[in-house]
């Protein structure tokens, strides 16, 4: 008999925000690698924003999770049977095979993680895509220079956190928004940012502004709603923005031809006449990058100017409760589930 492992599937697609009847848990039998293939086994996986978009069908830079189709994200995996001579049985490497306990690769797109350079679940967090989307969209579009002003929100989660602490490498001054005092005080007092403002502070926009007294120069646009509201007025001339994710907006807009705001004239006319520069991105826009951040960050965690925290549930069945609450904010740093135990 073959053995069984367990998945989640995407159940039906959300409307608003998701539900627990968006997925489904499934058994399903081990897969048996075949030629050129390699069986993998979940260590670690990776929850992240992006993923709420991929349950939608609407136009994406992505294609959608089919219904019925094993929910998409980045892990860390041990190989435990190889068919491909480019990987050995007992290998870690960085893989996509979403949210189930195995899974078969080919072998194409899959990196080594070497468990000595740094504990293997930071692959997929301050050194793996959140993390480089931090060093690529700061250094990249933000590229702060010192003694300027740095502002990035959701600043104690896995991508924000590595934003402000980049910007005080290089010298900048960093402020972060956050939710909660407790939240507030852990990026101030233990990552060094020089301010850090509760998102739910009703005085946010004055708070800011007292933060601020010489504007904002780079903000990292990652939440959008009410923290880019508050934010918007204080940019400076030539302010960059990089855009990577839109969290407070995320149940409402994937899917829909949203209507511009009513103050969307107000927002092009200060991109005109203070010369702003917003820019969308994705992480793998700049995989050329990958050589310098995987050089850098290591080197500067090594060196302790550069700290990050995990928030860890237990087992393939917490995936989509803490999936859920990753986008209310319930999670406190880089959002992983542990499907099976760390050996290395």
């Amino acid at each position: 008999m073959s053995q069984s492992a367990k998945r989640i599937v995407l159940a039906s697609r959300p409307v608003g925000e998701p539900k627990p009847s968006d997925f489904r848990l499934e058994d399903y039998a081990v897969p048996t690698p075949g030629d050129g293939q390699l069986l993998l086994r979940t260590i670690w996986l990776s929850l992240d924003p992006y993923m709420r978009g991929r349950m939608d069908d609407g136009p994406s830079y992505s294609a959608p999770v089919p219904i019925g189709g094993v929910m998409e994200g980045g892990t860390v995996c041990e190989v435990m049977a190889s068919n491909n001579p480019g990987f050995a049985k007992g290998d870690i490497v960085l893989a996509h095979a979403g949210w189930q306990q195995y899974g078969l690769s080919d072998g194409k797109g899959l990196r080594k993680v070497d468990p000595k350079v740094a504990p293997i679940s930071t692959a997929v967090g301050v050194l793996g895509m959140p993390g480089m989307t931090a060093y690529t969209g700061l250094l990249e579009i933000g590229k702060p220079k010192p003694g300027e002003t740095v502002v990035v929100a959701a600043a104690s989660g896995a991508v924000g956190s590595a934003v402000g602490q980049i910007a005080k490498i290089k010298g900048a001054r960093a402020v972060g928004i956050a939710g909660g005092r407790e939240k507030c005080d852990y990026v101030k007092n233990e990552l060094g940012f020089d301010e850090c403002l509760d998102h739910r502070d009703p005085d946010l926009a004055a708070k800011l502004k007292e933060a601020c007294p010489k504007g904002i120069d780079v903000y990292f646009e990652n939440v959008g709603g009410k923290v880019f509201e508050a934010v918007f007025p204080r940019l400076n001339d030539f302010a960059r923005i990089p855009v990577c994710g839109l969290i407070a907006d995320y149940s409402t807009i994937f899917g829909k031809d949203t209507p511009a705001p009513k103050w969307a004239n107000s927002i092009m006319r200060a991109i005109l006449v203070k010369r702003l520069n917003f820019r969308g991105f994705i992480v793998r826009d700049f995989a050329a990058m990958y050589p310098d951040f995987i050089r850098e960050m290591p080197q500067w965690l090594r060196e302790g100017k550069l700290k990050h925290r995990e928030f860890v549930t237990e087992g393939i069945e917490s995936a989509p409760n803490a999936f859920m609450g990753l986008l209310k904010g319930a999670n406190f740093g880089k959002q992983l589930v542990r499907v099976a135990p760390d050996k290395a």
